[in-house]
């Protein structure tokens, strides 16, 4: 009897570890699950890890190598000088062309169809890319009458190195007002637009003609606005603003014609790889690196005085003034004069309190 009651309890005893063994096993395979889908996790973001720095070296190798939008050391560099016309221009880029044979690089002038500054949305991506992957022409120097293009909007990850110079608004309409008469000492021989016509700039303003309007001052704001509408609305702010975000962020170094040869110092001091001997060769005064328009006569009092009640000679003077005390500002923390000469400031600043400390 005793017997026969203790058989059912132990059935259940056994029953109930059966059921706490078969619960351990099952937490332990869910735990062991739970382990595995967190290594799988770990394993898979490792994985991604790797895979995007993989692909980061590889971009990185690309690049390096002058690949779809490359950079690489300063056999890579582009020099990119959009130049205003008669601002000095043919007597700067003609330094860059003496130059290129012993510092090694390319010189490449930008022909665009009847001089028009303004580029189609395909040109400009063609430009970009030619410029970018072109690697038989690196280091190279291009130059050419052309609107300020953005590089980065056409996903170039370096921009080439910009580089320009401004001028008086109303002395350089009056150069490019007589140069389309009487030519320069350039090339002589060619016969200009407007030769023939004797009219002086004075009697132009006088008469309110076409080719000395206030309006045909609007050119140095719109070179460095861009390609945007705005920029070659005569007369708007907006474009005046925009050329000075660009003066400032998109270029190394504007300069001024009256300065020319500070300008000229200071791209030898910053950039010798284009640029070494340029101050030299400019002193010499040889033909090349003169130009200058025949038969130009200085505008009268009452001229300058008509011109400078225009609005747009107010906003081009505003930028003219602006790029000038940015280079004066520039020049002054580059370059110090003794004896009469400017030189370039030695390196004036040095590391410390490297750590760790190597052995």
């Amino acid at each position: 009897m005793g017997l026969a009651r203790s058989m059912p309890s132990k059935l259940q005893f056994l029953a109930a570890l059966g059921l706490v063994l078969a619960m351990v096993y099952l937490e332990n395979q869910i735990q062991r699950l739970e382990e595995s889908k967190g290594k799988l996790e770990r394993a898979v973001a490792l994985h991604q890890v790797r895979a995007i720095e993989q692909r980061h070296t590889q971009e990185l190798a690309t690049r390096a190598e002058g690949g779809p939008w490359g950079t690489g050391g300063p056999d890579d560099l582009i020099v990119l000088y959009n130049r205003v016309p008669k601002t000095g221009s043919t007597s700067f880029t003609n330094i860059a062309y003496d130059l290129c044979a012993r510092n090694k690089y390319h010189v490449l002038h930008i022909n665009t169809s009847r001089n028009n500054p303004v580029m189609s949305l395909q040109d400009q991506a063609r430009f970009v890319k030619n410029v970018t992957v072109w690697k038989e022409m690196k280091p190279g120097f291009y130059h050419g009458h052309l609107a300020f293009v953005d590089f980065s909007k056409f996903g170039a990850y370096r921009k080439p190195i910009y580089v320009n110079v401004v001028r008086d608004p109303i002395e350089r309409l009056v150069s490019y007002y007589y140069f389309l008469r009487f030519g320069d000492n350039y090339r002589p021989s060619l016969r200009r637009r407007k030769q023939g016509d004797k009219k002086t700039f004075d009697e132009c303003v006088q008469e309110k003609g076409v080719d000395c309007a206030p309006e045909k001052l609007w050119l140095q704001i719109p070179f460095f606005c861009g390609h945007s509408a705005e920029c070659w609305t005569v007369g708007s702010r907006w474009a005046l603003e925009q050329a000075k975000l660009n003066l400032v962020n998109e270029y190394l170094l504007v300069g001024v014609t009256e300065e020319l040869e500070d300008f000229i110092l200071i791209l030898e001091a910053v950039l010798p790889r284009f640029f070494k001997g340029a101050t030299e060769l400019f002193k010499k005064g040889t033909k090349s690196h003169l130009r200058k328009t025949a038969e130009k006569k200085a505008p009268s009092a009452d001229t300058v005085h008509t011109l400078q009640q225009s609005e747009v000679w107010k906003l081009e003077h505003e930028f003219y003034e602006f790029a000038l005390e940015q280079f004066s500002f520039i020049r002054a923390h580059t370059v110090r004069e003794k004896d009469g000469e400017l030189y370039p400031l030695a390196q004036n600043y040095f590391y410390e309190k490297i750590y760790p400390k190597q052995s």
